[in-house]
């Protein structure tokens, strides 16, 4: 019932085999710092409304932590049905703005990622003594939709056109990898260790790096043509190459200005991000100004 759903059968059982009342719930999240009332709990228990905004999703996660629950067990149940996530995917090349990607995905033999469900990716961007974008390393969670999934097609754009000079992979090995040296485009074919069953979770790393003498980045992120429940990106700096000033950025499309949407703190640890929950398609990421 909890792997399958649908969401509000399964909180109802998770609830009931805790023998937690919904005032206890609320008070419980409400210790977390999420404030959800004792008429949305009992709205999603019985179906008559569904977790979609963010905070919401936050509120989710918060009840499988409280019902010691397998991480992702109830936000798994909430990915949209075909018929409601026809609307949000956008293709690939409207995020990117290199027309080479099609081709670079038609040489490997893009599979398609309604096969899969983005649970969580965390990106993280390692910026040198210079102002050089040295390395990226990915961390990320899929879930089966269909049986037999194998593979999944990671695509990166460098913002100054470069390519990386090396690549990484843990849980997984690199396939088929195509690059347009004319725009810094890869697209690289990430083999898993085997075929998955319908609804089972996959976990993969994989990485690339850089020259570090190539030129200064003022910007990072990426383009999602998928909903995705869980999106953490992160920027670490030099010591000796700390921004001034950080932003978070979106933008719908390629085609559209980029635009920040809130000023984000540089900790003392050297790094910036940002966590988003529920997040619709488009090009998530993060600016910064040296001065």
């Amino acid at each position: 019932m909890l792997q399958y759903g649908p969401f509000n059968v399964a909180l109802h059982a998770a609830i009931q085999a805790r023998g937690f009342s919904l005032e206890t719930l609320r008070r419980r999240l409400e210790e977390q710092g999420i404030t959800v009332s004792l008429s949305t709990l009992s709205y999603w228990q019985r179906g008559r409304t569904r977790p979609e905004r963010a905070d919401s999703l936050r509120a989710v996660r918060g009840l499988e932590v409280i019902l010691e629950l397998p991480r992702h067990s109830l936000l798994t149940l909430l990915r949209p049905s075909a018929e409601r996530a026809a609307g949000p995917w956008l293709p690939l090349e409207e995020l990117v703005p290199e027309p080479s990607v099609r081709d670079l995905l038609d040489e490997i033999g893009d599979p398609g990622d309604r096969q899969l469900t983005g649970l969580s990716l965390h990106d993280q961007y390692i910026i040198g003594p210079t102002r050089a974008l040295t390395e990226i390393r990915t961390r990320t969670v899929f879930q089966a939709q269909q049986r037999g999934v194998d593979r999944w097609v990671a695509v990166y754009h460098h913002p100054l056109g470069l390519l990386p000079r090396s690549r990484t992979a843990r849980g997984c090995r690199f396939g088929r990898v195509r690059m347009d040296e004319s725009s810094g485009l890869i697209a690289a074919e990430l083999l898993f260790d085997r075929a998955l069953s319908r609804g089972e979770t996959y976990l993969l790393e994989y990485g690339f790096t850089f020259d570090e003498n190539g030129p200064a980045v003022n910007e990072e992120g990426r383009g999602f043509h998928t909903p995705q429940h869980e999106y953490l990106i992160e920027v670490l700096f030099d010591p000796a190459a700390l921004p001034a000033r950080c932003y978070r950025t979106w933008r719908p499309d390629a085609q559209t200005a980029l635009k920040d949407s809130a000023d984000l703190r540089l900790s003392s640890y050297h790094s910036v991000h940002f966590i988003e929950f529920g997040m619709a398609a488009g090009y998530h990421g993060i600016r910064w100004e040296w001065d």
